[in-house]
């Protein structure tokens, strides 16, 4: 049975230090309770931390039902991304613990869609599994999402929670939604292992394909060279969503992470015919032990075809905390770093000069 490739577990054992503060107007004790400190799984759900938050605070709650939801500097926290995209997406500089203000009382049902707790984060996922883009895309036919038990639905929600690769890999399996393998992960694999067979998942160029992306822009006009002094997002109106598949075509040619990023964002690229420009080095978030060595042994080599558009530059790209080099391989990104509801999540930083009016 495939227990899983190295990188996925590093996403699936992932993790985000949280220091959760109760917020303020809904303190009734004197003194007020201290923060709670939890670790969150990746791949997981801030509303499924709730039963382990609940308890540091319930002697200090007003009367009243729980309607829990999370803000972060004033921002609430959409309850349906997984925590590490929350991360990677509101964080530019990772800030360890992550410090957020926790609600029980005064949803804002302005901004966040109803929460009924678990129920909802687990229906929420396995919608999501059940879309068209997310099953259609990837090998052109849902039936077997549509069709699948409710006690596999049970079993597979059930190894998302506990965090269990290997259980989930096993369910997930009959799903058949899978891209394929691709000739880089073979390479990386090989190099790890003295058996003189891989597994027959990861054999072979990628398939063509349409993959499942959902892709967070945030535009900033000043430029920053840490990024700790870029702006902080405090309204979901400055975040681009993109739900967008990617073409893959099966052509035998390397199709990058770059490659992938210019299908997704057209307006900012042109095409160019030197191959000496430099890309971005890959760099590893505490929470995620995989080595920039290790993914860059699946490289492609220079991919420097493109050129930003109007003095636009990326100044981040963050996939499960990594921030990869644009040449890897984008069935390899795919393959090891999509989270458990086959979408693959990235969030980007782009710096567009702002237009000066006279």
């Amino acid at each position: 049975m495939h227990k899983g490739t190295e990188a996925q577990k590093y996403v699936w054992e992932g993790a985000i230090p949280l220091q959760i503060h109760l917020h303020e107007s809904e303190v009734t004790t004197l003194p007020p309770p201290p923060p709670a400190l939890i670790l969150a799984p990746r791949i997981g759900y801030l509303p499924l931390l709730v039963p382990q938050i609940k308890p540091f605070f319930s002697s200090a709650l007003p009367p009243g039902a729980d309607t829990v939801w999370f803000e972060y500097k004033g921002l609430p926290l959409k309850w349906y991304l997984p925590t590490g995209v929350l991360f990677d997406l509101l964080c530019a500089e990772p800030e360890r613990p992550w410090n957020l203000m926790v609600h029980f009382r005064g949803y804002p049902g302005n901004i966040l869609s109803p929460c009924e707790g678990d129920d909802s984060v687990k229906w929420s996922f396995i919608n999501s599994l059940k879309e068209v883009r997310a099953a259609y895309i990837i090998n052109g036919n849902c039936k077997n999402v549509m069709n699948m038990s409710q006690s596999d639905q049970v079993e597979l929600w059930r190894s998302v929670v506990n965090g269990n690769l290997e259980a989930y890999l096993r369910v997930s399996s009959k799903l058949k939604l899978g891209i394929g393998g691709d000739e880089f992960s073979v390479k990386l694999n090989s190099s790890k292992s003295q058996q003189s067979a891989v597994e027959t998942d990861n054999i072979g160029l990628v398939k063509t394909g349409r993959i499942p992306v959902r892709l967070y822009v945030h535009n900033v006009h000043e430029d920053f060279d840490d990024l700790e002094d870029a702006s902080y997002i405090d309204s979901w109106d400055k975040i681009s969503y993109i739900n967008r598949p990617v073409e893959i075509h099966g052509e035998g040619k390397c199709f990058t992470l770059l490659d992938a990023v210019k299908s997704l964002l057209p307006q900012f690229f042109a095409e160019k015919s030197s191959t000496s420009e430099e890309t971005p080095q890959a760099e590893v978030g505490d929470e995620q032990s995989l080595t920039s060595e290790e993914i860059g042994e699946t490289s492609c080599g220079p991919v420097g075809s493109s050129l930003l558009l109007d003095n636009a530059e990326i100044k981040l790209l963050r996939i499960q905390g990594i921030e990869p080099k644009l040449e890897i391989p984008f069935a390899w990104v795919v393959n090891n770093m999509m989270n458990p509801e086959f979408f693959l999540h990235i969030c980007v930083y782009v710096r567009i000069p702002e237009l000066i009016t006279i």
